[in-house]
């Protein structure tokens, strides 16, 4: 799930290490997509190795890139947490952005609000 993935993420980024890989998923590389255009990600990139497909996460570096200084799990599979558009709220002030599970695919808040629809609020990054 996308939990470990970001624990996986903000490790690789304490490390200070150039990129990371992880195994695919679908749900996994559309959270990464989100995070390569809100700028946390440099690229994430799916490869395939005899059988085994993996994500390729490349860290941005520079004054380019943002650093993921936390993340907070919202929907948790014991708890799920649905929220309508008009309920969308800017995360740390506009520093941080939420992910949001949406029928029309995973977008961020800023996203989900315009193009007015729902979801279950996966998870806040700042």
């Amino acid at each position: 799930m996308y939990h470990d993935l970001l624990t996986k993420i903000k490790n690789a980024e304490h490390a200070k290490k150039e990129g990371l890989t992880v195994p695919f998923s679908k749900f996994d590389f559309a959270v990464a997509k989100i995070l390569v255009q809100a700028g946390y990600l440099g690229d994430a990139q799916k490869k395939t190795a005899g059988r085994h497909e993996n994500i390729e996460i490349k860290l941005p570096r520079g004054k380019n890139g943002r650093v993921i200084t936390g993340f907070k799990i919202v929907s948790k599979p014991s708890r799920r947490i649905y929220v309508k558009s008009q309920n969308l709220r800017l995360v740390k002030q506009g520093y941080g952005i939420a992910v949001i599970s949406t029928s029309s695919g995973v977008m961020t808040n800023k996203e989900a609000r315009k193009a007015k629809v729902g979801g279950e609020y996966l998870l806040e990054i700042w």
